[in-house]
């Protein structure tokens, strides 16, 4: 295991109702003047935001809004953010959405304080320390990107469609996030499979390393692999299963909050061949990543096994008797790929875009972004990577 630092501040505030201690908690936390940063018209629809406003309001915080955040958020969106905070002296951020909603707000939180543009810090223009960032509060209606509680923002510049994140977690944790299960209820199947996909993934980015010596994080990287795909069969069946929503919300959480890879190398190929897809084909994140998740792992199998091994029989469930490595590593994949399946996502990208890709365009944007080389459990070549993308199709 390697020296690290966990830095998890985040409180967490989890159960039914919970939504409506959103002013005492910014309160709490300093807030006198909020920007309330949501998405489409769900929050509103559904009564949240009112529910938010009128929380505000008893605790005696002024607030102003942003609405219409999409998914795959987009840097058009934190300018607008950034002016709205700027102009009206904005001292808190609350981001009552999921993923891309808490994303776009901790782009506008790091950016209202920095003298020049905030993509500086995405694309690795500035060497200039982060500036005081806004603090920001979550209440959370999608279980997915796991942002609620991680230092991490992904955010997409429209010209030449660039998918970068950052990792801050010293600056763009949030000071809490409101978890009640029961706002998950009315998502779209869809919604709650990818959400499902992500997290999945991003304890995949952690546990696929080659440091050694990682049984803690390893196990409970296992154990909570096991247990979402679990609970993901039962909302299959019963998606008002409040047990099974509590628990696939709080691994979205643990997924990414850092915990699984406390120690670690981590890998994140499998997000920067996704960023690609869901920049230019502006197709859900979750989807394909159950996409490219697959076909990352069929290639770095024959070049490195050994975890794949350790999450067929660990995680899979595949006895090892009487099987080859070969055997057990397509096992596993296939097995995966069936879960995928089994909610209704895509694992190939022409059912994902609809068309033929074009890899060399996807490729050319990879290299652009990441330079010549990708990950660390198995270091890729920029062609490994247009090798992953046609084992893709």
């Amino acid at each position: 295991m390697e020296n690290f630092t966990f830095y998890s501040p985040t409180e967490f505030v989890f159960g039914r109702d919970t939504q409506h201690q959103a002013g005492e908690l910014v309160k709490r936390y300093g807030g006198t003047k909020v920007l309330i940063v949501s998405g489409g018209r769900s929050a509103e629809q559904s009564g949240l935001l009112n529910q938010i406003r009128a929380s505000l309001a008893e605790a005696g915080i002024a607030y102003v809004e942003q609405k219409g955040i999409r998914p795959n958020p987009t840097d058009d969106a934190v300018y607008e953010g950034i002016d709205i905070a700027r102009r009206e002296a904005a001292d808190f951020i609350l981001a009552v959405g999921g993923g891309s909603v808490i994303d776009s707000a901790k782009a506008v939180a790091l950016g209202t304080h920095y003298k020049g543009d905030f993509w500086d810090y995405y694309c690795g223009k500035t060497t200039v320390p982060v500036p005081e960032t806004l603090p920001v509060g979550v209440v959370l209606t999608i279980p997915a990107a796991g942002s609620e509680g991680s230092g991490n923002s992904v955010i997409t510049k429209l010209e030449g469609r660039h998918k970068i994140s950052v990792r801050y977690p010293m600056h763009l944790r949030p000071k809490f996030a409101v978890m009640n299960p029961e706002l998950t209820m009315s998502l779209p199947w869809f919604q709650t499979a990818c959400g499902i996909s992500d997290m999945l993934c991003h304890i995949f980015e952690r546990y696929f390393s080659n440091t050694q010596a990682t049984t803690v994080p390893d196990s409970i990287a296992e154990a909570i692999m096991r247990d979402v795909m679990k609970q993901a069969l039962i909302l299959m069946k019963d998606p008002d299963n409040y047990d099974a929503r509590a628990a696939v919300m709080w691994s979205s959480t643990l997924a990414h909050n850092g915990l699984c890879g406390t120690g670690k190398q981590e890998d994140w190929s499998s997000h920067r061949l996704e960023h690609e897809l869901s920049a230019w084909y502006d197709v859900a994140h979750g989807a394909g990543l159950s996409v490219m998740v697959p076909a990352w792992m069929e290639f770095v199998s024959h070049k490195n096994p050994a975890k794949v091994l350790t999450f067929a029989t660990n995680v899979m469930g595949i006895c090892p008797e009487g099987k080859t490595p070969e055997e057990l590593c397509r096992l596993a994949i296939e097995a995966l790929k069936g879960f995928y399946r089994s909610l209704q996502l895509p694992t190939d990208i022409r059912t994902l875009i609809g068309r033929e890709p074009d890899i060399d365009m996807l490729v050319d944007s990879l290299r652009g972004n990441m330079g010549d080389t990708l990950g660390f459990y198995v270091k890729l070549s920029m062609d490994d990577c247009r090798q992953i993308y046609t084992l893709a199709l």
